[in-house]
């Protein structure tokens, strides 16, 4: 079990270092679009007064009645719109891109009067169309980053501040069992080695004693006296002489 607990301790510590690396590269690009969406706004106020103007011009010189003409000439849109997908950090940001699609049918328009106004003003709002698209883009990637952002931190907060501690202190739980553990058996075998070395004694002495007794019958058998004067003469012996041997 604490090997397991240990396990899972190291993946949520690697788990936490891959995740705020990836916050941090999250915020980073971030940042980036930001400062870019920040930039194309302030371009596209220039942009779309200078396309308005240019509309004005043409309607000026070619006539109210350019704006129907230019419509009648156009049966499908030249610039469309296109999605792809750019990968930041394990995140799918949508990117979008304008292109040309067929041939522009209306080059003849205000041949009459007003050409050069007109292909003016279609080039100033085909400016503002890729400006539009761009900050569409940048402002599509800016909310999904920011949105992976919240969702990255939260993971990252949830590891340091609940997972983390939750197996840190499980960890010093099950130490702190097997160390109780572990003295208690140590106090066991403490025990046990005490009744052995009693046990032993025990032993020792009643083999001492038997001994005795056998001694004993054998000087009361030899001597014709009874049991205890055999002891008493036995004790006597052994005063005068501790090294006797029987």
């Amino acid at each position: 079990m604490l090997g397991i607990m240990k396990a899972r301790l190291v993946g949520a510590t690697r788990g936490h270092a891959l995740l705020k690396k990836k916050s941090d590269a999250l915020t980073v690009q971030f940042r980036q679009i930001l400062k870019k969406i920040v930039s194309t706004k302030e371009s596209m106020g220039e942009i779309m007064k200078t396309s308005s103007f240019s509309l004005t011009e043409a309607k000026y010189v070619a006539g109210e009645n350019i704006k129907h003409v230019v419509l009648e000439n156009v049966q499908n849109a030249s610039l469309k719109v296109r999605s792809r997908q750019e990968n930041v950090a394990g995140v799918k940001l949508p990117k979008f891109e304008y292109f040309t699609e067929g041939e522009t049918k209306n080059d003849l328009t205000g041949l009459a009067r007003g050409g050069q106004q007109v292909q003016q003003c279609r080039a100033a709002y085909v400016k503002a169309i890729e400006v539009l698209v761009e900050l569409a883009s940048l402002q599509t990637s800016f909310l999904t980053l920011d949105e992976a952002i919240k969702t990255t931190n939260r993971r990252v907060n949830a590891l340091e501040n609940v997972v983390k501690p939750r197996l840190e202190n499980t960890i010093s739980y099950i130490k702190g069992e097997l160390d109780e553990l572990e003295r208690e058996d140590f106090f066991r075998l403490k025990k046990i080695q005490g009744y052995k070395k009693r046990e032993i004694e025990r032993q020792l002495a009643e083999a001492k004693l038997f001994a005795e007794e056998q001694v004993a019958e054998k000087v009361s058998l030899r001597k014709g006296v009874s049991i205890n004067s055999a002891h008493n003469m036995l004790s006597a012996a052994r005063e005068k002489d501790e090294d006797i041997i029987f």
